[in-house]
């Protein structure tokens, strides 16, 4: 026999605010309001989700303070970031820690390349020949925001070719702070100089040597001017 509605049990308020924010977390991720677009009001998040109005306050409150949502005054609520650890990164992001910045780029990078050595599929290799190829043509195109750019979808890509999930989820979190570092060792123009060769880190992944690809991966992040 179906129990009457009004006597299950309630969870606590606190469940309910955590249940409800994982649910727009989830519709978030899903895509279903995408980055830079506004979520539904408060109504009808009410309606659509059957919780009262202060739990779904306190949810948006909690993927406000997340870096996920962003209230604009007279506008509406909208998603600013699907990576709740990248405006955590971003916050401590300052001229003073980017050594610290590299070194955190030397933790992921060294091991992505030395995973990617061992796991890359052919997909992989010509993802990562396209990444080379498009990041050697910004170089000589001058520009340094599409240089920093096209370095930074090529060190993406070798951390995609090391098959690690959890990895890659991370790497993608300090993408803000990644980008700083190379434009700060480019400054304000493409020196030549300044330019770091990483044919030999593809070459290294290409031919399964993960003690190369690791020193190769490494190298570049030595000195400052590493990208």
């Amino acid at each position: 026999m179906t129990r009457p509605v009004d006597s299950l049990p309630v969870p606590p308020r606190g469940r309910r605010v955590h249940e409800t924010t994982e649910q727009l977390r989830e519709r978030i991720l899903g895509g279903e309001w995408p980055v830079g677009t506004r979520i539904p009001t408060e109504p009808q998040l009410v309606a659509a989700l059957g919780v009262g109005r202060n739990t779904v306050r306190e949810a948006v409150r909690a993927l406000v303070h997340a870096g996920v949502l962003e209230p604009r005054q007279g506008s509406g609520t909208y998603v600013i970031s699907t990576d709740e650890l990248a405006p955590v990164v971003a916050r401590r992001l300052t001229d003073d820690r980017m050594a610290e910045v590299v070194e955190v780029r030397r933790a992921f990078e060294v091991e992505a390349a030395r995973l990617a050595a061992l796991r890359r599929t052919p997909e992989d290799l010509a993802a990562l020949d396209g990444a080379l190829a498009a990041r050697e043509a910004a170089w000589h195109g001058g520009r340094v925001d599409d240089f920093v750019e096209a370095d930074a979808a090529l060190h993406t890509a070798v951390v995609a070719a090391a098959h690690n999930a959890m990895l890659a989820e991370l790497y993608a979190s300090v993408g803000t702070a990644l980008r700083s570092t190379v434009a700060q060792a480019m400054g304000e123009a493409l020196r030549p100089e300044r330019y770091v060769d990483h044919g030999r880190l593809v070459s290294a992944i290409r031919d399964g040597d993960p003690h190369r690809a690791a020193i190769e991966a490494g190298a570049f992040l030595e000195s400052p001017r590493g990208a």
